[in-house]
């Protein structure tokens, strides 16, 4: 172990967004500087504005700037920065950065490269654990990384079969293959989507256990061979293998579970003399048994959670053991109070299968209530190029529900308007009984899925819409409370909305007030206040309150707990019958990189059959054939960005008898 003080001054955060700003806060609290880098995409990023200091690092492509360590290492030493802290994602797990800053004279924040070697790959981390006698996942972690070897493994292991991603988590480069028919193109984008993510292809394999739970032990170390862990998280809630939902302590772990895993968990970071922050993961199942999974030699997003029962900043016991003072903890010394809960706020559509969403989010606002990390404000751009999560939400309370109460509270109280979030979908994972009992698995989401889905746009909400699209037209009267209403004629609305085209109307009542006829059904409005972004209204007897932001033709509306986005076609020419992809044209469903065309032109292909994959936020998406035929053209490259809508693949379909 490495005794001594190593003391630094300014600190270059090599990240982006929300965590840059969370280490920022700590840092300056302390008395350090602080420096940013920055992408060509987020020159203007508010954690760029923020910083004492900020220095271009690169291109948007991660590869190009966040993953490039000769980039960050220069800006390091050009800004005069003593020390950098990686945040998480990125390069806080890749030991060449933490070796390429301590060659360069620069404090790592966070354990050795020799540590993150041992214990941040997670094939090097399960064969440490082994031969600790840790109960394992049963699994492959070898050298031989070829297609034939890796599925004769995955045969050996037994299907379905976990596939992962060696250097890095998050869910990125991890899959499910449920059978060895699928295993082949499973294995294809998980090696594709590791190698951008982390800049390492390896995967590894693991028997796919049946809903367990996901439960994680905070460690902390000093260079003196002190060590404590902070509990446990439960970390059960996921879609995609990524984390939406995170939970301290966990309602499945019992106080002496909790003191045999974190025992464990101490023991084996002492075993390598490892230093500063990292997160043991494990698997426990349905009859108490724990299996190792993983070690994250960095800070965990969901580190809040931790901070709130036990009072600690974890930021600054990092900033702390990095300058080599001792730990300053002993086990007894670490107490917990009361129940926190975090969910992570993520620009994705949970009705489109949690796709991710690009754009400019025009109206952003967080509770006052809750603890809110993120990097965002009104007219943000949302870019395609990183993780697709914009902030954390965390309630702490004296109880589990009592947190639980006050986050539902304050996710219905937060407005994100003009990229869709997964908002309404969290809040709804939050009031489902199966959480609120504390029974949640990983397999919560697809087990409850049709129960979570989203709301769909009913007549009041489609009626409100068209109020608002009509009151805020800069054609139309404007509105003031109190001022008498001549009548009108029916003003006809053809609205779309929910990915549907609605026809009403809207009546001006000489009385006052507005109807919205739909389907033969008429609402009849009383606007009582109408600001800049806030419609207070009566309708059916009831006084409501609904957010809005207008956006040229379009309108983003948050009433109830859920957000709808709609547009005023009344002037548009209805959608041609290619629109959905009957015409043989597969549409880009995001903004992305191309990473593989896996057609070529004149090929034969089959209804479904995957034609091209994008990249969008670090996760890869499969884009398939709407028709069989043959591929008449490719109007994309491998390496391309591309916007939504844009077609990449054309296919003229087989004509009836062929």
């Amino acid at each position: 172990m490495n005794g001594g003080r190593t003391p630094f001054s300014k600190i270059l955060i090599a990240n982006r967004g929300e965590i840059a700003l969370r280490i920022m806060r700590t840092a300056r609290r302390l008395g350090y500087g602080v420096v940013a880098v920055y992408s060509d995409a987020d020159a203007d990023a508010l954690h760029v504005r923020e910083a004492d200091q900020a220095v271009r690092i690169g291109e948007a492509l991660p590869v190009r700037s966040y993953l490039n360590i000769d980039a960050i290492v220069a800006a390091a030493k050009a800004s005069g920065a003593d020390a950098v802290h990686p945040g998480y994602g990125f390069l806080a797990e890749n030991a060449a950065f933490a070796r390429a800053c301590r060659d360069a004279g620069l404090v790592f924040i966070g354990p050795s490269p020799e540590s993150i070697e041992a214990m941040g790959n997670k094939a090097g981390a399960k064969a440490i654990m082994q031969a600790a006698g840790v109960p394992c996942v049963p699994g492959y972690q070898g050298a031989d990384q070829s297609d034939a070897a890796m599925l004769a493994q995955a045969q050996a292991i037994g299907f379905p079969v976990m596939i992962k991603a060696a250097a890095g988590g998050g869910g990125r480069g991890m899959r499910l293959a449920p059978d060895a028919a699928s295993f082949g193109d499973l294995l294809r984008s998980a090696h594709s989507e590791a190698q951008g993510a982390f800049g390492d292809p390896t995967l590894i394999l693991e028997r796919a256990i049946a809903r367990p739970r996901h439960i994680e032990i905070q460690v902390f170390c000093d260079r003196y061979g002190n060590a404590v862990h902070l509990g446990e998280r439960d970390c059960s809630v996921q879609r995609r293998h990524q984390k939406l939902i995170e939970e301290a302590p966990s309602p499945a772990v019992s106080s002496e579970l909790r003191t045999r895993m974190g025992a464990i968990a101490v023991k084996a970071v002492q075993s390598i003399g490892y230093e500063g922050a990292g997160t043991l993961e494990f698997l426990l199942d349905a009859s108490g048994h724990f299996y190792f999974m993983e070690m994250n030699t960095r800070l965990q997003v969901e580190h809040p959670v931790t901070e709130a029962i036990t009072g600690l900043d974890l930021v600054e016991l990092q900033l702390r053991v990095a300058s080599g003072e001792p730990l300053g903890l002993r086990q007894d010394d670490v107490g917990f109070s009361g129940h926190a809960i975090e969910v992570r706020l993520c620009s994705e559509d949970p009705a489109r299968d949690f796709m991710p969403q690009s754009g400019k989010m025009a109206l952003w606002r967080m509770p006052d209530q809750l603890r809110v990390e993120h990097a965002l404000q009104s007219g943000a751009e949302i870019t395609p190029f990183y993780d697709s999560m914009i902030a954390k939400l965390i309630a702490h309370g004296a109880s589990r529900d009592a947190a639980r109460l006050k986050l539902i509270h304050g996710l219905e109280h937060a407005v994100a308007l003009g990229v869709a979030t997964n908002q309404a979908f969290l809040a709804a994972c939050l009031r489902h009984p199966a959480f609120a009992a504390g029974e949640a698995t990983t397999a919560f989401i697809t087990q409850y899925r049709d129960q979570l889905a989203p709301a769909v746009a009913g007549a009041s909400e489609l009626a409100l819409a068209a109020l608002l699209l009509h009151v805020t037209d800069r054609a139309a009267r404007p509105w003031r409370r109190g001022r008498s209403l001549a009548a009108t004629f029916p003003v006809p609305m053809r609205v779309g909305i929910d990915r549907h085209v609605h026809e009403l109307e809207i009546l001006c009542r000489r009385e006052g007030g507005y109807i919205a006829n739909l389907a033969g059904c008429g609402l009849r409005f009383e606007i009582e206040e109408l600001g800049r972004d806030t419609i207070r209204y009566r309708v059916n007897g009831f006084t409501e309150r609904a957010r809005y932001c207008r956006d040229g033709d379009s309108l983003h509306v948050q009433a109830g707990g859920n957000t709808w986005s709609c547009r005023n076609l009344t002037l548009a020419a209805p959608a041609g019958a290619g629109a959905s992809g009957s015409d043989g044209k597969v549409r880009a469903t995001m903004n992305g990189r191309v990473v593989a065309v896996l057609v070529k032109q004149g090929e034969q292909v089959a209804s479904g059959q995957p034609v091209m994959t994008l990249e969008a936020m670090k996760m890869e998406h499969v884009h398939t054939a709407p028709v069989a035929g043959i591929v008449s053209a490719i109007d994309v490259a491998e390496g391309e960005q591309i916007t939504t809508g844009k077609i990449v693949v054309e296919i003229e379909a087989e004509r009836a008898g062929q």
